[in-house]
């Protein structure tokens, strides 16, 4: 079983790269963005929870994360391995996830972080802003919030990834397929 983790900052190009992805490797791809969204659009608790977050541009707290990723994982039984796009993105996610696969006798394979420019980064936001509807790509000031908080809290789990030789840093820039085509040298050899 293949599991990966696909980090990188807002706008980097985690959920484009993670289609091509989860077909190529046969991979249930679990983004804890769209699990947000989709709680959000359907007014469930979580959803309710995540949004006073989300519009804050703040991260949603490891508990709620941390139970909704479980909850995902364990509704696909039979998947040949998992593409975590957006978890974890704390330490403490990190070691929970290792924790939860471990009880399940697997483990994390590789994590892959897709690096940008910040300027670039939050030109790609606003520009997506326009079309998606979505409050936290539209605001400049909630971008560079949710940059600071990658940086506080998602960063330092390239040390832990290192330590463990799983930690891959791919170059985020480029056209869909040139970054794809730098993925698929990585995960050719899994």
């Amino acid at each position: 079983m293949i599991n990966i983790v696909l980090f990188g900052k807002p706008g980097a190009g985690k959920g484009t790269q993670a289609e091509f992805l989860k077909e190529k490797y046969n991979l249930t791809h679990l983004s804890t963005g769209d699990i947000f969204r989709f709680n959000i659009k359907n007014d469930t608790d979580l959803g309710r929870l995540a949004k006073t977050f989300m519009d804050k541009g703040d991260l949603v707290p490891d508990e709620v994360t941390i139970q909704m990723l479980q909850s995902e994982v364990d509704k696909n039984p039979h998947s040949a391995g998992f593409l975590f796009d957006g978890f974890p993105r704390t330490l403490a996610q990190a070691e929970a996830l290792d924790a939860f696969l471990e009880s399940k006798e697997q483990s994390i394979t590789a994590t892959v972080a897709l690096e940008a420019d910040d300027n670039i980064l939050v030109a790609r936001l606003l520009e997506r802003g326009k079309t998606s509807g979505r409050p936290d790509d539209q605001d400049e000031e909630k971008i560079r919030n949710r940059y600071d908080e990658y940086n506080q809290k998602t960063a330092p789990l390239m040390d832990y990834y290192k330590s463990q030789g799983k930690f891959h840093a791919v170059n985020g820039i480029g056209t869909i397929l040139e970054v794809n085509e730098r993925l698929n040298q990585i995960f050719d050899k899994l």
